[in-house]
């Protein structure tokens, strides 16, 4: 463990020293199944999909509910209609001083979605071979996570429901509240923002499909938040890969990586959609004639140096199974740093290389990009005439300003009845009072039961990477 602490920060030394960092190219994951989602084992069938929105979406829109169909339903060969779930998705501090707390959110939303099922399930019509279908986005797929281990209690056959889940924030091998549900298995929460770590989705309730966009960082946060880089990179996943799901296109959805599963008969299938660029760089690609090409020049090294801080120096994904609940961890194998060296190095003729071809080609000196639209815009663009549905006209966007605010209303009406001596609804005084009365002594009992397990250099270091994971999400939020 110490020859790997020498090596990470001979890693980290160099990169803060040179300015610019040289690594490998991405590399084809190769050994990973491509999946052709037409293929898949089972038919979603002919019954009725449960649509839910996502945090700030109370009510999907038609053209939400048509993107999700096409991208992610029909695939798995539904034919049956959809119907909107309107759910809290309240998300504070993001969605304003005063406004709903997340467990609350989660709370009432698990109650509408039950509800929703129950009666679909009374009308008729649903067997295991036509379940009733259930989407969940961001926020509404944490929302059906904790649904699923109350279904048998509440009289439901798991097998009645089938699950598909996007961008999913308690991913067992990624998710954010997964990863920050240490020490291994506990379920700490930030009382003053009224945000709890939860754990991870189960993977052996109700048939489900998980999808998830590389470096999406509610998603797929790296296992090792010790590295400054690689954070950032999630960070920036959720700006521009989160919400890029019903942007994307049929063939990136079609090529997904179907991910390992310690298990062969999982009824849990993990799919890894590829993102063509770090999102570190993507606010680079979005300086014209001069921006693709330096990020081309960066990214091949770039990319190493972030994926590291998933254990890997080939993919921005965790190389373990995808459905073991995989908490923090604060350095990765020795394995894997070995390679670091010999990786920059490729990394740097690469990233030449590609400028290069960027720079002859053409379309690079338009004030948008091919490469541009493909890599950053087009799947937010898309993203959005699908969440807001708009054409322009004035009864379109008025419809729509009717249903975001009474969703918006909804969130202050409940939040002020939360409000108490630990929770102000105030996003700065609640931000450190999470700090100073959540953060340490999470921290401390970290470094317990790691000492506890014989482990001193990870009782210290693992600590110190929450922190640094944590830090940077707490600032924002504490600014909003």
């Amino acid at each position: 463990m110490q020859r790997a602490l020498g090596a990470y920060l001979t890693v980290g030394l160099a990169v803060t020293g040179a300015g610019v960092p040289v690594v490998p190219p991405l590399q084809p994951a190769a050994e990973h199944a491509r999946v052709l989602l037409a293929g898949a084992e089972s038919s979603l069938g002919d019954g009725t999909a449960l649509i839910m929105g996502a945090s700030f979406i109370a009510t999907p829109s038609q053209g939400w509910l048509n993107a999700f169909d096409k991208l992610y339903l029909q695939p798995h060969g539904f034919t049956g209609d959809m119907r909107a779930v309107t759910t809290p998705e309240s998300l504070y501090p993001f969605t304003g001083p005063f406004s709903m707390t997340f467990d609350n959110s989660t709370t009432q939303g698990q109650q509408i979605i039950l509800d929703a099922i129950k009666a679909q399930i009374a009308a008729g019509g649903v067997t295991h071979a036509n379940p009733v279908v259930v989407s969940g986005y961001s926020q509404s797929s944490t929302i059906d996570s904790l649904l699923m281990s109350r279904l048998t209690a509440e009289g439901v056959d798991p097998h009645d429901v089938h699950f598909v889940l996007l961008g999913d924030p308690s991913n067992p091998n990624g998710g954010l509240l997964e990863r920050f549900a240490i020490p291994d298995g506990n379920t700490p929460d930030a009382t003053s923002l009224g945000l709890t770590f939860s754990g991870a989705t189960p993977s052996d309730i109700s048939p489900t499909d998980i999808y998830t966009y590389e470096y999406d960082g509610f998603a797929d946060f790296p296992k090792y938040p010790i590295n400054l880089l690689s954070d950032l990179n999630a960070y920036l996943g959720i700006v521009f890969n989160h919400i890029a799901y019903l942007g994307l296109t049929p063939d990136q959805v079609a090529n997904a990586i179907q991910l390992p599963t310690s298990t062969t008969d999982s009824l849990t299938n993990y799919f890894m959609i590829e993102s063509p660029s770090l999102p570190l760089l993507d606010p680079l690609r979005l300086i014209p004639v001069v921006g693709n090409p330096l990020a081309d020049l960066l990214q091949p090294s770039l990319s190493v140096l972030v994926n590291l801080g998933y254990g890997s120096i080939d993919n921005g994904w965790s190389p373990g199974f995808a459905d073991v609940p995989t908490p923090l961890g604060f350095l990765p194998p020795q394995s894997v740093l070995d390679q670091v060296p010999d990786a920059l190095l490729n990394g740097l003729q690469q990233g030449v290389q590609d400028a290069f071809n960027t720079l002859m080609d053409p379309t690079n000196y338009r004030l948008i990009s091919p490469q541009t639209m493909d890599y950053v815009l087009g799947p937010i663009i898309n993203s959005a005439i699908a969440a807001f549905n708009l054409d322009g006209s004035p009864d379109d966007i008025s419809n729509y300003l009717s249903t975001f605010l009474a969703g918006a209303a909804n969130w202050f009406t409940q939040g002020f009845g939360e409000l108490s001596f630990t929770h102000t609804g105030l996003p700065a005084i609640d931000m450190a009072s999470a700090q100073l009365f959540t953060l340490p002594p999470l921290a401390v009992e970290l470094f317990n039961t790691e000492m506890a397990a014989g482990n001193p250099l990870d009782a210290i270091g693992e600590p110190l990477a929450a922190l640094i994971g944590l830090a940077p999400l707490m600032l924002v939020g504490a600014v909003i």
